[in-house]
């Protein structure tokens, strides 16, 4: 069996270190142990953990990645059946088809909710490798979030076809789901990243996040529209970090007005808990091996 050489692992020997026949080793601190040199190098063993995700989720299933549609999709006919159907909330949308409704809304928010869970796991589950090797370990909370972007992008064709059954035309407002995309990601990887680290660091986390994602779940207007909301309380709501996106999502899929400000918003929220997840992703990293 072939193993990975050390001149890989280690950083080089400079020429004052190799005269004397020593070579020291010193953590990072601060932002500067997240070196983004370091991590584009280190690309290839992301797409390895990545594709080892994805062989685990799905070795020895019976549907296979038929479960990145089921999940979203049986998700939207519940929530259908009991929020339109027995509490009316399908009269209350404007003569929009409320089964696109919620799947627009179902769509983004599965896509945050798997990221972040895999991602809060991430270093509890890798830590028989973080005890053996040095790599960056900011390069686990990132692998660990392109399984559920793969799986969103399998049930966004459900999402083309829901559209194509209840006759929802298809607007240029379509052109900005790249960009919604990449406010869900930062927002991903912001509460991820975090997450990720304080897992490490407080076991209660592993629990913590599946009960707090349940209960984000009905503050984010997935299941209902933001103007739902009293207008004196939407600023609040705008600081959630995937209201406005999930928001601007379904408005885009529905060929509806942006709320911009909202998308704005959520986005500027994200991109600050991203930063702040950094930070303590970085002060904690030279701990991690110690404490997993």
């Amino acid at each position: 069996m072939s193993s990975t050489p050390l001149t890989s692992i280690l950083p080089p020997i400079t020429p004052a270190a190799r005269a004397t026949g020593v070579t020291v080793i010193r953590p990072q601190y601060g932002l500067g142990a997240l070196d983004p040199v370091e991590l584009w190098r280190r690309r290839d063993l992301a797409w390895v953990l990545a594709l080892r995700d994805l062989r685990v989720r799905y070795k020895q299933t019976f549907l296979g990645v038929a479960w990145a549609v089921i999940q979203p999709l049986a998700t939207m006919v519940v929530l259908h059946i009991f929020f339109g159907k027995v509490m009316g909330m399908a009269e209350k949308v404007g003569g929009v088809p409320y089964p696109v409704f919620l799947y627009a809304g179902l769509l983004p928010w599965t896509l945050f909710s798997n990221a972040v869970t895999a991602s809060s796991n991430s270093l509890v589950g890798n830590a028989h490798i973080m005890s053996k090797v040095y790599f960056p370990r900011l390069l686990l909370p990132l692998s660990a979030t392109l399984v559920p972007v793969i799986d969103y992008a399998i049930a966004f064709v459900v999402l083309a076809g829901l559209m194509l059954w209840f006759h929802v035309p298809v607007t240029m407002g379509v052109l900005l789901v790249p960009l919604l995309i990449v406010s869900t990601m930062i927002a991903i990887l912001g509460v991820g990243i975090l997450l990720a680290s304080l897992t490490v660091c407080y076991r209660d986390f592993r629990y913590v996040v599946p009960f707090m994602l349940q209960l984000w779940l009905f503050m984010t207007p997935v299941i209902y529209d933001l103007s739902f909301v009293p207008e004196r309380y939407q600023w609040l709501m705008n600081l959630n970090p995937m209201a406005g996106t999930i928001d601007a999502f379904r408005a885009v899929v529905l060929g509806q007005p942006v709320n911009y400000a909202a998308w704005a918003v959520s986005t500027t929220v994200a991109a600050i808990t991203l930063v702040v997840g950094l930070v303590w992703f970085a002060k904690l990293e030279r701990k991690f091996a110690d404490v997993v």
